[in-house]
């Protein structure tokens, strides 16, 4: 991030919220497949998932990449704001945890007998998305704490 006036700083905070925007549809779009009828349509649920899970693991490792890259959100809060290393880190750790149980899941809907797991699959489907509700939530509090700038905590 490293801005170097409040012009880049409304920028980069502006540009923050349309990649959360992005993930929010992405999760939505998670959402949706796994509450589609698995049985009404077996041949078309998994691959379904699949896709939403592919699409959501890449909007999720593109906002590890701008929150915590060389240049990224974490670096500069924690220069400006090193009160708040804790959220910081604690963020961080979330991060390794959703992307493990997004691999997972990928990994159990990929599975040949993946319609034999339905409800296993979506189990652990609402769990991460639940942890990305609540992460989501945690990182709007601290981008709101260390700028006063409200990113969109809506979930």
């Amino acid at each position: 991030m490293e801005p170097s006036s409040s012009t880049s700083d409304q920028a980069f905070l502006e540009e923050l919220q349309r990649h959360r925007a992005e993930l929010r549809a992405s999760i939505s779009a998670l959402e949706d497949a796994l509450a589609a009828p698995a049985a009404a349509d077996q041949a078309r649920w998994a691959p379904r998932v699949q896709v939403a899970l592919v699409e959501l693991s890449g909007d999720f490792r593109e906002h590890i990449d701008i929150t915590e890259g060389p240049n990224g959100l974490y670096r500069d809060l924690l220069k400006t704001s090193p009160r708040l290393s804790g959220a910081v880190a604690g963020l961080t750790r979330e991060h390794v945890l959703i992307c493990g149980q997004v691999d997972n899941l990928l990994a159990r809907v990929t599975a040949p007998d993946v319609i034999e797991d339905v409800d296993r699959v979506r189990e652990l489907g609402t769990a991460l998305l639940g942890r990305l509700v609540r992460h989501r939530q945690r990182g709007s509090d601290l981008v709101f704490e260390a700028y006063e700038f409200d990113i969109g905590g809506e979930t």
